[in-house]
């Protein structure tokens, strides 16, 4: 089934609707790197907040990225961000403590890009918070170990922009961290933009696309 188009302030209706039978509500906000999808899901949360204070609150999929203390010896440190540098298991088991509710919150871990390391316990997502929104590139990869995060989402939407808006983006973003117009090249044809074409072209199960362009 193809996934309909949708923009963000129809999607907050959506993710209200569901919320508003008491239950709890698990969101994939899928993307490729460069795409947008953190800012997109806290204003997500910010609508759906300011509605209702406490309705919402954001997953990052990127507290779980393996530790320099792996990647490095394991060869993979270069390709940071790839699929193969997340504890995806990490994630689902904290995706299915989230989505049981039966705990007065549950920690999870946040990525602190300036010191390239996840912080630990970082964020705390009540029980009483309906909507859970997860973002992150591979939520909604259909290859194994990421596949099996699908069945814990009960709305999924892929943020789509084009190619040449996610190179700006990018290239943007790795100035402001200082890296050098050769380490930049790299980081987009080597690492970000390779990544975000498995994004595009792997992930399965979306009930929405959201143009981010």
């Amino acid at each position: 089934m193809t996934a309909a188009l949708i923009d963000l302030d129809a999607l907050a209706g959506v993710l209200a609707d569901r919320a508003g039978g008491g239950g709890r509500v698990m969101v994939a906000l899928a993307g490729a790197p460069g795409s947008g999808k953190s800012t997109v899901a806290e204003r997500l949360a910010d609508r759906l907040n300011a509605d209702q204070a406490g309705r919402a609150a954001v997953l990052p999929m990127d507290g779980f990225h393996y530790d320099d203390l792996h990647l490095v010896p394991a060869g993979l440190r270069p390709r940071k961000g790839a699929p193969d540098t997340f504890d995806v298991g990490g994630l689902y088991h904290t995706l299915r403590r989230i989505r049981a509710r039966d705990e007065d919150f549950v920690a999870v871990p946040v990525f602190d890009r300036d010191i390239e390391i996840a912080r630990a316990g970082a964020r705390m997502i009540p029980a009483d918070v309906p909507v859970i929104i997860a973002e992150g590139n591979y939520l909604l990869l259909g290859q194994n170990p990421w596949s099996r995060l699908r069945p814990l989402f009960d709305v999924a939407v892929l943020v789509d922009v084009p190619e040449p808006v996610l190179r700006d983006r990018l290239t943007a973003r790795w100035q402001h961290y200082g890296l050098s117009p050769d380490e930049i090249a790299w980081k987009l044809d080597g690492n970000d933009l390779p990544n975000g074409r498995v994004v595009m072209t792997h992930s399965t199960g979306a009930d929405f696309r959201l143009v981010n362009s």
